[in-house]
């Protein structure tokens, strides 16, 4: 299997080729909130990396979507949702459309307008996600948002663990995805993983604000099959 990590959008030598496979890891929160609204029936996902970029994409819909991000992880003024996976109830977004905006994991997005496939990655679908790429022939790209341009532990933590699933003994690997491997090998046991979450630069963001249940549900594995896919052409995510 040919797989690459990259830890940074920054990090990347050139964008996604034509033709490639590549996994979005945003675990804190954009992955794992997108994962989340999915398993509870929103219809779709429409990325923006700015507010004004979702205002205006929200008025250029026939229907008017959810609109859900925030800054700071506090909730936008005037949106209907924050990023917090529990804001995205089946009660609120079953079949609804949802334009999020997600700065960090915009910046992977433009990273892969050319792949045949970008899969959203989580813990919370991390079995989904290793099955579907299990039997790919294609190249993987396991890319990391960061936060603001930094390297953050949550995502390499699940690109070592999603790495490990799908090369559980690498002959090879490049410097970025032996760093991941071994990170997880290193931090991936449950006492040590939760500090690590905890103590991560997102983790210590949400825990400033109160937010640490939400740190907790994004290390949760494995609660849902689906598996979100974004479209470059139409520039949104859909279930599969």
């Amino acid at each position: 299997m040919n797989l690459s990590v990259h830890l940074l959008p920054s990090l990347m030598s050139a964008p996604v080729p034509a033709g490639n496979v590549a996994v979005l890891v945003d675990i804190l929160r954009a992955s794992t909130t997108i994962t989340h609204a999915f398993a509870h029936g929103v219809k779709e996902v429409l990325p923006c990396q700015t507010v004004e970029a979702a205002l205006t994409r929200a008025e250029s819909l026939p229907e008017r979507p959810l609109l859900g991000g925030e800054r700071k992880a506090v909730l936008i003024p005037g949106f209907d949702l924050d990023n917090s996976p529990f804001s995205y109830t089946r009660e609120r977004v079953s079949g609804k459309t949802a334009v999020f905006t997600t700065t960090n994991g915009t910046r992977v997005l433009n990273q892969c307008r050319e792949a045949a496939e970008v899969l959203v990655g989580a813990f919370v679908n991390r079995e989904a996600v290793a099955d579907r790429l299990r039997s790919e022939s294609r190249p993987i790209h396991i890319i990391c948002a960061g936060t603001d341009g930094f390297l953050t532990a949550e995502d390499i933590l699940f690109a070592g663990a999603l790495a490990t699933d799908l090369l559980p003994a690498p002959e090879s690997a490049d410097v970025q995805t032996q760093l991941a491997l071994d990170f997880w090998q290193r931090h991936g046991k449950s006492d040590d993983f939760r500090r690590t979450m905890m103590q991560s630069r997102g983790g210590q963001n949400l825990c400033a604000l109160g937010k640490e249940q939400d740190v907790e549900y994004a290390m949760t594995q494995n609660q849902f099959d689906v598996v979100p896919l974004w479209t470059p052409e139409s520039d949104r995510f859909s279930a599969s």
